[in-house]
């Protein structure tokens, strides 16, 4: 996960490797949370079953598909303006070109896309991928084509996804779809459906097919990772209805995680997002059991006001929150720890936002990410709340909250200089060709001289040096795990 402090928030051109024989070209984008990450490598695989090779170069592609987010206004700003992109492209160099959307803004606005704007050939929602050849059926005969019926069952699990533009070292494994928790926030219930879990038997399959690959780490994702739930099918929400042989035989989170790292007890396992209502003791104890289970949690707070998170139908207290932050760090000292903050929500209060930078101080998290509230068309807050907090207000809290993370941020890393630390090494450093960067445990990211290692080793490195977002430091050796 990349660490940010404010609202910008990349795409992610993705490229594969061919696949002979196949003759028409994919170029696909990336925008919003890993999840759609996740969802692209799945479509890269779909349409690599259909004669799909992708492509970095927009000019060359049969088809450009962009994967939405729908989380915040300005993510659906940047994503109009990737088809205005894509739509120049095509009127004045490539006019046989099929443009498709893909993800939350599929579902969100398919008519305006297809019928109003008529900006897009063909629309596609999250649980529709598997449709999508014969979608482009239809518009290969002319026709505008779209599927955003949500799914109760469709997880993909059967699905081997195609890793897109892989530095062969880490890799996403999705573990549910969908949310039921309905913040009043969030959009994600409306464009995803109800959550539902996959079969644990399909991820260990797709987990030893990764380290067989010689991938070293995963990250297990799902909206909640917390609330996976396999009792043999069947969304979480009927759980009650299962049968007493399914319940005794039901596989929950704190158990996936054992079966996974029991599995790969040399891979690193991570997993994003937790959700604090949801996340249990015996998630965290296990994570305390494996070595190979990574000491770090995304843990949004949204706000630290209970006042405030009762308007947002967040199922924790400011007290609650903080006795889940006790827990944690008893049973697990050196965790990291991160969040997701709104600045700005509908009714917030000075004293509202005094208790939000309260509970920054308290927990003093690794890092952020932190945004204005913006208006999310058809959610609860949107239909029932006025947004009614100036944007100057808005944009100056979200300041503090910046400002105050960025301390907090620059003492988090101060904490590891003069230790040593296991650095997987990911990929060259952005900054200097003569380092590698990686991540310790606790997903800080580490940058020192190559030497003589390599992409893929696990190294130990004394931090010697810090910045509010990386440790550097000299490679002491090989790690013994």
């Amino acid at each position: 996960m990349e660490k940010v402090i404010d609202e910008k928030k990349q795409g992610t051109k993705l490229v594969m490797d061919t696949v002979a024989g196949n003759t028409k070209k994919l170029f696909i984008e990336s925008y919003g949370c890993q999840m759609n990450f996740s969802d692209s490598e799945i479509v890269a695989s779909i349409l690599s079953e259909n004669g799909y090779n992708t492509t970095n170069q927009l000019e060359e592609a049969d088809l450009v598909l962009v994967n939405t987010c729908s989380i915040r206004d300005k993510a659906e700003q940047t994503v109009r303006k990737r088809l205005e992109k894509y739509n120049a492209v095509k009127k004045t160099i490539n006019p046989s070109m099929k443009v498709g959307v893909l993800g939350c803004m599929a579902e969100r606005l398919k008519n305006k896309f297809l019928e109003e704007e008529k900006i897009v050939d063909l629309v596609v929602g999250p649980d529709a991928y598997k449709d999508l050849p014969n979608l482009l059926s239809e518009v290969e005969e002319g026709r505008n084509a779209i599927n955003v019926i949500l799914s109760k069952e469709e997880t993909y699990g059967d699905i081997s996804p195609v890793r897109l533009q892989s530095n062969g070292v880490t890799a996403f494994v999705s573990i549910t779809r969908g949310c039921d928790n309905m913040c009043t926030f969030c959009v994600v219930p409306f464009t995803r459906g109800r959550e539902r879990s996959r079969d644990p038997q399909s991820i260990l399959e797709e987990v030893n097919d990764l380290a067989a690959k010689g991938f070293k780490e995963i990250t297990l994702l799902g909206q909640n990772v917390d609330s996976y739930l396999w009792y043999g099918g069947g969304l979480k929400k009927d759980f009650d209805k299962a049968s007493e042989m399914q319940k005794a035989t039901a596989t929950n989170f704190a158990g996936l995680l054992s079966l996974v790292a029991e599995a790969q007890p040399k891979m690193r396992i991570r997993f994003s997002t937790s959700n604090p209502q949801d996340m249990t003791m015996d998630v965290i104890e296990t994570m305390a059991r494996y070595q190979n289970i990574c000491n770090y949690i995304h843990l949004p707070v949204q706000s630290g006001s209970t006042r405030v998170l009762k308007e947002m139908n967040r199922q924790h207290t400011r007290e609650e929150y903080i006795q889940l932050i006790d827990n944690i760090k008893s049973i697990i000292p050196d965790c990291g720890i991160s969040q997701d903050i709104i600045a700005g929500f509908p009714t917030e209060t000075e004293e509202d936002h005094q208790d939000t930078l309260s509970l920054m101080d308290y927990v003093k998290y690794d890092f952020g990410f932190m945004f204005m509230y913006s208006e999310r068309p058809g959610t609860l807050a949107a239909r029932k709340l006025e947004d009614d907090i100036p944007e100057a207000i808005k944009k100056r809290r979200l300041q503090e909250i910046v400002e105050i993370q960025q301390k907090h941020s620059a003492y988090r890393t101060q904490q590891f200089v003069g230790k040593t630390m296991e650095v997987l090494i990911e990929k060259t450093s952005k900054r200097d060709d003569n380092q590698w960067s990686g991540r310790i445990p606790q997903n800080t990211v580490v940058v020192f001289p190559k030497e003589n290692y390599k992409v893929g080793d696990f190294v130990m490195v004394k931090i010697t040096d810090c910045t509010s977002a990386t440790l550097m430091g000299e490679a002491v050796g090989y790690s013994k795990e």
